[in-house]
Protein backbone atom coordinates (compact mmCIF):
# COMPACT_ATOMS: atom_id res chain seq x y z
CA UNK A 1 0.00 0.00 0.00
CA UNK A 2 1.51 3.56 -0.71
CA UNK A 3 1.50 5.77 2.02
CA UNK A 4 2.62 9.15 2.54
CA UNK A 5 3.05 9.94 6.18
CA UNK A 6 -1.12 10.13 6.56
CA UNK A 7 -2.02 9.81 3.37
CA UNK A 8 -2.76 6.20 1.72
CA UNK A 9 -2.17 7.77 -1.82
CA UNK A 10 -3.88 3.83 -3.14
CA UNK A 11 -7.02 4.96 -2.25
CA UNK A 12 -6.82 8.87 -2.95
CA UNK A 13 -5.80 7.97 -6.33
CA UNK A 14 -8.09 5.44 -7.07
CA UNK A 15 -10.95 7.89 -5.50
CA UNK A 16 -9.06 11.06 -7.67
CA UNK A 17 -9.72 8.77 -11.10
CA UNK A 18 -13.05 7.30 -10.29
CA UNK A 19 -14.17 11.49 -10.13
CA UNK A 20 -12.45 11.96 -13.43
CA UNK A 21 -9.25 13.49 -11.76
CA UNK A 22 -5.78 12.15 -12.64
CA UNK A 23 -4.50 9.70 -14.97
CA UNK A 24 -3.03 5.78 -14.57
CA UNK A 25 0.27 7.56 -12.96
CA UNK A 26 1.78 6.73 -9.77
CA UNK A 27 0.24 9.26 -7.59
CA UNK A 28 2.85 11.33 -5.45
CA UNK A 29 1.83 13.92 -2.30
CA UNK A 30 4.24 16.82 -0.83
CA UNK A 31 3.46 18.21 2.66
CA UNK A 32 3.75 22.34 1.80
CA UNK A 33 5.29 23.92 4.34
CA UNK A 34 3.55 26.88 5.98
CA UNK A 35 0.07 26.60 8.38
CA UNK A 36 -0.42 25.63 11.79
CA UNK A 37 -4.58 24.52 11.07
CA UNK A 38 -5.44 22.57 8.27
CA UNK A 39 -2.66 20.69 6.22
CA UNK A 40 -1.90 21.45 2.73
CA UNK A 41 -0.27 18.77 -0.08
CA UNK A 42 1.07 19.26 -3.34
CA UNK A 43 -0.32 15.95 -5.54
CA UNK A 44 0.86 14.98 -8.81
CA UNK A 45 0.58 12.24 -10.90
CA UNK A 46 3.35 12.83 -13.97
CA UNK A 47 0.65 14.07 -15.63
CA UNK A 48 -1.59 16.98 -13.55
CA UNK A 49 -0.74 18.57 -10.32
CA UNK A 50 -3.22 19.29 -7.74
CA UNK A 51 -3.48 20.68 -4.26
CA UNK A 52 -5.05 19.10 -1.41
CA UNK A 53 -6.49 20.16 2.08
CA UNK A 54 -7.28 18.00 4.82
CA UNK A 55 -8.22 18.97 8.80
CA UNK A 56 -4.95 18.52 11.03
CA UNK A 57 -4.08 14.81 12.57
CA UNK A 58 -4.74 15.50 15.69
CA UNK A 59 -6.74 18.13 18.23
CA UNK A 60 -8.90 19.41 15.34
CA UNK A 61 -12.44 21.03 15.74
CA UNK A 62 -15.37 20.75 13.15
CA UNK A 63 -15.73 25.08 13.30
CA UNK A 64 -12.02 25.36 13.13
CA UNK A 65 -11.32 22.68 10.31
CA UNK A 66 -14.42 22.99 8.35
CA UNK A 67 -12.67 21.92 4.65
CA UNK A 68 -16.36 22.06 3.15
CA UNK A 69 -17.01 25.19 3.91
CA UNK A 70 -13.40 26.34 2.36
CA UNK A 71 -14.32 24.69 -0.63
CA UNK A 72 -18.10 26.19 -0.67
CA UNK A 73 -16.48 29.90 -0.42
CA UNK A 74 -13.85 29.23 -3.20
CA UNK A 75 -16.37 27.89 -5.51
CA UNK A 76 -18.78 30.73 -5.34
CA UNK A 77 -15.91 33.79 -5.39
CA UNK A 78 -14.36 31.84 -8.28
CA UNK A 79 -14.84 33.96 -11.47
CA UNK A 80 -15.74 37.25 -9.61
CA UNK A 81 -12.50 38.85 -10.18
CA UNK A 82 -10.87 37.39 -6.78
CA UNK A 83 -8.08 35.45 -7.52
CA UNK A 84 -8.78 32.02 -6.50
CA UNK A 85 -7.64 28.91 -7.06
CA UNK A 86 -10.00 26.32 -9.47
CA UNK A 87 -12.07 24.50 -7.03
CA UNK A 88 -12.15 20.25 -8.62
CA UNK A 89 -13.62 18.49 -5.86
CA UNK A 90 -14.77 18.26 -2.65
CA UNK A 91 -14.56 14.91 -0.64
CA UNK A 92 -16.78 14.43 2.46
CA UNK A 93 -16.63 10.45 2.83
CA UNK A 94 -14.18 10.17 5.83
CA UNK A 95 -13.51 6.29 4.65
CA UNK A 96 -11.05 7.69 1.89
CA UNK A 97 -8.38 9.22 3.47
CA UNK A 98 -9.97 9.10 7.07
CA UNK A 99 -10.75 12.88 7.41
CA UNK A 100 -12.78 14.87 4.61
CA UNK A 101 -10.66 17.02 1.87
CA UNK A 102 -10.80 19.17 -1.16
CA UNK A 103 -8.49 18.88 -4.16
CA UNK A 104 -8.46 22.29 -5.93
CA UNK A 105 -6.55 23.18 -9.38
CA UNK A 106 -2.68 23.71 -8.50
CA UNK A 107 -1.18 27.61 -8.94
CA UNK A 108 2.13 28.05 -9.92
CA UNK A 109 3.96 31.17 -8.12
CA UNK A 110 5.29 32.13 -5.04
CA UNK A 111 4.22 31.95 -1.03
CA UNK A 112 6.38 34.87 0.63
CA UNK A 113 6.45 33.81 4.04
CA UNK A 114 9.66 34.94 5.59
CA UNK A 115 11.89 37.50 5.70
CA UNK A 116 14.37 35.72 3.97
CA UNK A 117 11.81 35.37 0.77
CA UNK A 118 10.47 38.98 1.17
CA UNK A 119 14.26 39.89 0.50
CA UNK A 120 14.20 38.81 -3.06
CA UNK A 121 11.60 41.82 -3.53
CA UNK A 122 12.66 45.57 -4.33
CA UNK A 123 11.48 48.28 -2.17
CA UNK A 124 9.00 49.30 -4.62
CA UNK A 125 7.95 46.22 -5.02
CA UNK A 126 6.93 45.76 -1.94
CA UNK A 127 5.72 49.12 -1.68
CA UNK A 128 3.51 47.94 -4.83
CA UNK A 129 2.60 44.76 -3.38
CA UNK A 130 1.03 45.83 -0.20
CA UNK A 131 -1.26 47.80 -2.43
CA UNK A 132 -1.74 44.66 -4.31
CA UNK A 133 -2.55 42.86 -1.62
CA UNK A 134 -4.94 45.63 -0.05
CA UNK A 135 -6.66 46.11 -3.26
CA UNK A 136 -7.82 42.54 -3.67
CA UNK A 137 -9.02 42.53 0.15
CA UNK A 138 -11.45 45.43 -1.31
CA UNK A 139 -12.28 42.94 -4.34
CA UNK A 140 -13.48 40.68 -1.75
CA UNK A 141 -15.14 43.10 0.25
CA UNK A 142 -17.36 44.37 -3.25
CA UNK A 143 -18.35 40.99 -3.66
CA UNK A 144 -21.85 40.79 -4.59
CA UNK A 145 -22.94 37.94 -2.23
CA UNK A 146 -26.32 37.24 -3.91
CA UNK A 147 -24.49 36.49 -7.58
CA UNK A 148 -21.94 34.80 -5.93
CA UNK A 149 -24.48 32.25 -4.12
CA UNK A 150 -23.49 32.70 -1.12
CA UNK A 151 -26.33 34.90 0.55
CA UNK A 152 -26.54 31.91 3.16
CA UNK A 153 -23.07 31.04 3.66
CA UNK A 154 -23.09 33.02 6.90
CA UNK A 155 -25.39 35.23 9.00
CA UNK A 156 -25.09 39.02 8.52
CA UNK A 157 -26.93 40.49 11.79
CA UNK A 158 -25.08 39.66 14.91
CA UNK A 159 -21.66 38.72 13.23
CA UNK A 160 -20.25 40.79 15.78
CA UNK A 161 -21.78 39.22 18.69
CA UNK A 162 -21.28 35.92 17.53
CA UNK A 163 -17.19 36.53 16.93
CA UNK A 164 -16.73 37.43 20.81
CA UNK A 165 -18.76 34.50 21.47
CA UNK A 166 -17.52 31.99 19.26
CA UNK A 167 -13.69 33.52 20.08
CA UNK A 168 -15.01 32.71 23.99
CA UNK A 169 -15.73 29.18 23.20
CA UNK A 170 -12.43 28.28 21.31
CA UNK A 171 -10.27 29.68 24.32
CA UNK A 172 -12.62 27.41 26.66
CA UNK A 173 -11.95 24.92 23.87
CA UNK A 174 -8.02 25.42 23.70
CA UNK A 175 -6.97 26.76 26.71
CA UNK A 176 -4.05 25.28 28.24
CA UNK A 177 -4.23 27.19 31.27
CA UNK A 178 -6.13 30.33 33.02
CA UNK A 179 -5.57 33.70 32.31
CA UNK A 180 -7.70 36.37 34.06
CA UNK A 181 -6.91 38.98 31.31
CA UNK A 182 -8.76 36.83 28.60
CA UNK A 183 -12.09 36.95 30.70
CA UNK A 184 -11.82 40.50 31.04
CA UNK A 185 -10.92 41.26 27.73
CA UNK A 186 -14.06 39.05 26.82
CA UNK A 187 -16.13 40.89 28.81
CA UNK A 188 -15.08 44.22 27.72
CA UNK A 189 -15.58 43.29 23.57
CA UNK A 190 -19.43 42.11 25.32
CA UNK A 191 -20.22 45.07 26.28
CA UNK A 192 -18.96 47.39 23.19
CA UNK A 193 -20.39 45.70 20.52
CA UNK A 194 -21.17 48.14 18.00
CA UNK A 195 -24.46 48.48 15.97
CA UNK A 196 -24.65 46.04 13.10
CA UNK A 197 -22.92 47.43 9.63
CA UNK A 198 -22.60 46.94 6.54
CA UNK A 199 -21.95 42.80 5.15
CA UNK A 200 -19.22 41.24 3.24
CA UNK A 201 -17.68 38.13 2.34
CA UNK A 202 -14.69 38.29 4.74
CA UNK A 203 -11.21 35.98 4.61
CA UNK A 204 -10.95 35.91 8.40
CA UNK A 205 -7.30 35.37 8.47
CA UNK A 206 -5.59 37.68 5.31
CA UNK A 207 -2.29 38.69 4.93
CA UNK A 208 0.71 37.71 2.69
CA UNK A 209 1.33 34.28 3.11
CA UNK A 210 -1.97 33.34 2.66
CA UNK A 211 -1.79 34.50 -1.03
CA UNK A 212 0.34 33.23 -3.89
CA UNK A 213 1.79 35.54 -6.15
CA UNK A 214 2.76 35.60 -9.86
CA UNK A 215 6.25 34.20 -9.78
CA UNK A 216 7.18 36.64 -13.03
CA UNK A 217 5.84 39.80 -11.31
CA UNK A 218 5.19 39.12 -7.44
CA UNK A 219 3.36 42.12 -7.27
CA UNK A 220 0.48 40.51 -8.58
CA UNK A 221 -1.89 38.38 -6.47
CA UNK A 222 -2.62 34.91 -8.39
CA UNK A 223 -4.78 33.72 -5.63
CA UNK A 224 -5.95 33.66 -2.12
CA UNK A 225 -5.90 30.66 0.06
CA UNK A 226 -6.51 28.86 3.43
CA UNK A 227 -10.38 30.28 3.51
CA UNK A 228 -11.25 28.06 6.67
CA UNK A 229 -12.38 30.93 8.77
CA UNK A 230 -14.08 32.62 5.80
CA UNK A 231 -17.83 33.70 6.40
CA UNK A 232 -20.10 36.84 5.92
CA UNK A 233 -19.60 39.85 8.23
CA UNK A 234 -18.21 43.12 9.31
CA UNK A 235 -15.24 43.84 6.18
CA UNK A 236 -13.38 45.06 8.96
CA UNK A 237 -12.84 42.35 10.60
CA UNK A 238 -10.11 40.83 7.67
CA UNK A 239 -9.07 44.81 7.89
CA UNK A 240 -8.17 44.72 11.33
CA UNK A 241 -6.89 41.45 11.72
CA UNK A 242 -3.93 42.21 8.88
CA UNK A 243 -3.09 45.35 10.92
CA UNK A 244 -2.91 42.99 14.26
CA UNK A 245 -1.09 40.45 12.15
CA UNK A 246 2.29 42.99 11.83
CA UNK A 247 2.33 42.56 15.32
CA UNK A 248 5.67 40.53 16.11
CA UNK A 249 3.79 37.90 17.67
CA UNK A 250 3.33 36.27 14.57
CA UNK A 251 6.74 35.19 14.22
CA UNK A 252 6.56 32.93 17.50
CA UNK A 253 3.15 31.77 16.49
CA UNK A 254 4.22 30.75 12.46
CA UNK A 255 7.91 29.93 14.11
CA UNK A 256 9.76 31.78 11.43
CA UNK A 257 10.81 35.61 10.82
CA UNK A 258 7.57 36.12 9.09
CA UNK A 259 7.62 38.27 6.47
CA UNK A 260 4.23 40.18 7.74
CA UNK A 261 6.15 42.18 10.77
CA UNK A 262 9.20 42.63 8.30
CA UNK A 263 10.01 46.46 9.12
CA UNK A 264 9.98 46.92 4.99
CA UNK A 265 6.22 46.57 5.29
CA UNK A 266 3.49 50.07 6.53
CA UNK A 267 2.99 50.42 10.26
CA UNK A 268 -0.62 48.74 11.40
CA UNK A 269 -1.71 52.89 11.03
CA UNK A 270 -0.63 53.11 7.49
CA UNK A 271 -1.74 49.91 6.51
CA UNK A 272 -4.95 50.86 7.58
CA UNK A 273 -4.96 54.13 5.83
CA UNK A 274 -4.22 52.32 2.63
CA UNK A 275 -7.12 50.18 2.33
CA UNK A 276 -9.61 53.15 3.91
CA UNK A 277 -7.38 54.79 0.55
CA UNK A 278 -8.44 52.16 -2.06
CA UNK A 279 -12.12 51.60 -0.66
CA UNK A 280 -13.41 54.62 0.55
CA UNK A 281 -14.89 52.76 3.66
CA UNK A 282 -14.44 54.12 7.02
CA UNK A 283 -13.03 52.50 9.73
CA UNK A 284 -15.79 52.87 12.28
CA UNK A 285 -15.98 51.29 15.49
CA UNK A 286 -11.95 50.79 15.17
CA UNK A 287 -10.88 50.08 18.68
CA UNK A 288 -13.42 47.73 19.33
CA UNK A 289 -11.99 46.08 15.83
CA UNK A 290 -8.66 45.92 16.94
CA UNK A 291 -9.29 44.68 20.49
CA UNK A 292 -11.27 41.55 18.97
CA UNK A 293 -8.79 40.99 16.28
CA UNK A 294 -6.16 40.92 19.32
CA UNK A 295 -8.02 38.36 21.43
CA UNK A 296 -8.90 36.25 18.14
CA UNK A 297 -4.64 35.97 17.58
CA UNK A 298 -4.51 35.23 21.29
CA UNK A 299 -7.09 32.68 20.96
CA UNK A 300 -5.46 31.19 17.43
CA UNK A 301 -2.21 31.07 19.48
CA UNK A 302 -3.68 29.25 22.24
CA UNK A 303 -4.91 26.83 20.12
CA UNK A 304 -1.63 25.91 18.20
CA UNK A 305 -0.28 25.30 21.58
CA UNK A 306 -2.91 22.92 22.57
CA UNK A 307 -2.76 21.31 19.33
CA UNK A 308 1.14 21.06 19.92
CA UNK A 309 0.29 19.60 23.38
CA UNK A 310 -2.35 17.02 21.60
CA UNK A 311 0.69 15.54 19.34
CA UNK A 312 -0.25 17.54 16.37
CA UNK A 313 2.84 19.91 15.61
CA UNK A 314 4.09 19.87 12.14
CA UNK A 315 6.78 22.03 13.06
CA UNK A 316 7.53 20.87 16.20
CA UNK A 317 7.77 24.54 18.07
CA UNK A 318 3.78 24.73 18.27
CA UNK A 319 4.05 24.95 21.91
CA UNK A 320 5.90 28.06 21.84
CA UNK A 321 3.30 30.29 20.72
CA UNK A 322 1.50 30.22 23.91
CA UNK A 323 3.77 32.92 25.31
CA UNK A 324 2.67 35.14 23.41
CA UNK A 325 -1.11 35.23 24.27
CA UNK A 326 -0.55 37.27 27.53
CA UNK A 327 0.90 40.22 25.32
CA UNK A 328 -1.42 40.17 23.05
CA UNK A 329 -4.17 40.33 25.48
CA UNK A 330 -2.84 43.19 26.73
CA UNK A 331 -2.67 44.73 24.05
CA UNK A 332 -6.07 44.11 23.03
CA UNK A 333 -7.22 45.64 26.55
CA UNK A 334 -5.28 48.62 26.19
CA UNK A 335 -7.49 49.36 22.67
CA UNK A 336 -10.87 49.41 24.80
CA UNK A 337 -9.45 51.46 27.93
Amino acid sequence: MAMHEDLDLDALASYLRGQGVGTTGTLHAERISGGRSNLTYRLSDGTGTWLLRRPPLAGRTASAHDVAREYRVCSGLFGTGVPIARPVLLCDDEAVIGTPFTVTAWVPGVVIRDNEELSALTDPQVDALIDELVRVLGALHAVDVQAAGLADFGKPQGFLNRQVALWRRQWENFKTRELPDVETLQQRLTDRVPEQGESTVVHGDYRIDNTILDAADPTRVLAVVDWELSTLGDPLADVALMCTYRNAALDVILGMPAAWTSPRLPDADALAERYTKATGRELRHWPFHLGLAHLKLAVIAEGIAYRALAGSDVAGDGANAAQVVPPLVAAGLAYLG
